[in-house]
């Protein structure tokens, strides 16, 4: 799991807090920007996972090569 994975992890839980506290306190602004930050959170962790899949490839290249 790389910094990208990590960060984009917090940030969607961080999104899902938002809005559950939004949900209690009845808060519609607080409820989408909580959405948006968990959106957010989910593409910072799949760019991070698309990130750590082109490096093992390439690793696994380098590695293929040396053979």
């Amino acid at each position: 799991m790389n910094r990208d994975e990590i960060k984009g992890k917090a940030e969607a839980l961080k999104g899902q807090a938002k809005q559950a506290i939004a949900h209690a306190t009845d808060d519609p602004k607080l409820h989408d920007e909580g959405a948006a930050d968990e959106a957010a959170g989910k593409a910072q962790e799949a760019f991070g996972r698309a990130k750590r899949k082109v490096g093992e490839a390439i690793e696994d290249v380098g590695k293929t090569i040396k053979k």
